[in-house]
């Protein structure tokens, strides 16, 4: 499916929208907008809040779901991975762990970063370009490096 999807010209947004429902088995908000390409091993286990953009070349393993809030903005590249293998040696080929993903109301993800498995990204935080976030992240915070670390609060604190 979204081989199909990423025939589509950018600004194709009804026939981008119409394969993003078709992939993902859920109708879309109007206010969605995609740049493909993107990619995703199932689909099925995405939901999307209203206004959500994702940009060009991202990818979205979702075998352990992924929630999207509303207003969440995801920067080009970014790779939400829900999915790996158990550490131990002698498990390693016998099995799959997977979380979900949680990206809370009006979160900014940068370019190039990637979020794993179980985590839950606060409402209005930034996570920055090329960060790898590997735990939860609080509301209305940047994060940013590899591991992804809080360096300060931003905005208001909204609840």
């Amino acid at each position: 499916m979204t081989e199909r999807l990423n025939s589509f010209s950018y600004d194709d947004k009804d026939a981008i929208r119409a394969a993003w429902s078709e992939l993902t088995g859920q109708p879309v908000d109007p206010t969605f907008h995609l740049i493909p390409p993107v990619y995703s091993d199932h689909g099925v286990n995405i939901r999307l809040g209203r206004n959500v953009f994702i940009n060009q070349g991202c990818r979205l393993d979702d075998l352990g779901g992924i929630e999207i809030g509303d207003d969440v903005m995801i920067g080009p590249g970014v790779r939400l991975i829900t999915s790996g293998h158990p550490v131990d040696p002698a498990e390693r080929r016998n099995g799959v762990t997977a979380a979900p993903i949680r990206i809370e109301r009006n979160v900014w993800i940068g370019a190039g970063a990637m979020v794993l498995q179980g985590v839950t990204i606060g409402a209005d935080s930034v996570i920055g370009a090329g960060a790898i976030v590997t735990r939860d992240v609080p509301r209305a915070v940047l994060a940013v490096g590899v591991p992804a670390q809080v360096v300060r609060s931003i905005g208001r604190d909204v609840t």
